[in-house]
């Protein structure tokens, strides 16, 4: 039986996805894109998700972008067609209702950066080696990278890295905002376990309307996305978790979420 193009760990609610191509870097072709798909989209449907964490199988690289060999050939409408399956699948993954935290180790190179990108956010390991090098191939990043990384480091920082396609090591990727901590590889585990406990510790659906205050009152005026706030935390009390937490903290012991 041949290894799964992407290894899937549920831990409580709390899934791990790992891209499981270590011989091609993990570069993203149309199988790894339409099998992340499959994967999101029963994802979407789960009602005890509470985060998802996506990483790169190997110590060598996350994703090291999309894969060339497939891409070179392709006519203007067939390039067209991938790119649109990748946005399709990347989007996805950003409005999953959920925690999304790229775990980044090595190469997080143009696809894979993009894919980076559309995480709530990312940690990297001291190792990791990141860069939208496309206009080294005579394209531009057609993942997303045009769009999120701007909105991620703002626009001059990312005209900088599009435009001159350098690659950047974890610590300039903290310095700029890429990512939001860099440890070393083999303080990664320990990362997501300590992770694993702060998020299973917390009210699932707080969680979850906290993403969705965040990420949709980005999109509008600031009296609107403060009236969203409000809202979402009136609702808050309308659900047992409320009456759960503010018990616990009252009672002195822990909320049984």
């Amino acid at each position: 039986m041949s290894e799964p193009l992407i290894e899937v760990r549920d831990n409580a609610g709390i899934v791990r996805l790992t891209i499981n191509r270590p011989k091609a870097l993990n570069a993203l072709n149309s199988e790894v894109i339409a099998e992340l798909e499959r994967l999101l989209i029963d994802l979407e449907g789960r009602d005890d998700l509470r985060a998802v964490l996506l990483t790169g199988a190997g110590e060598k690289s996350f994703v090291a972008g999309a894969d060339i060999t497939e891409m070179r050939s392709k006519t203007p409408q067939q390039a067209r067609d991938f790119a649109g399956q990748a946005l399709r699948t990347i989007k996805r993954l950003e409005t999953l209702p959920v925690p999304v935290v790229a775990l980044v180790n090595g190469f997080c190179l143009g696809g894979g950066c993009e894919l980076a990108l559309a995480c709530d956010w990312a940690v990297a390991s001291d190792n990791a080696v990141f860069g939208q090098p496309e206009v080294q191939l005579g394209v531009i990043p057609g993942f997303g990278g045009t769009q999120r990384l701007p909105r991620r480091v703002g626009p001059a920082m990312a005209l900088d890295l599009v435009t001159t396609g350098r690659k950047i090591d974890a610590a300039e990727a903290l310095r700029i905002g890429l990512v939001n901590r860099v440890m070393a590889q083999d303080e990664l585990e320990a990362y997501v376990d300590e992770l694993t406990r702060q998020l299973g510790g917390n009210g699932p659906q707080a969680v979850r309307s906290a993403k969705q205050a965040v990420h949709d009152g980005l999109d509008q005026d600031l009296d609107t996305a403060l009236a969203l706030e409000n809202s979402l935390f009136a609702l808050c009390f309308a659900g047992e978790e409320q009456t759960e937490g503010m018990s616990a903290f009252v009672e002195k012991r822990k909320p049984n979420f």
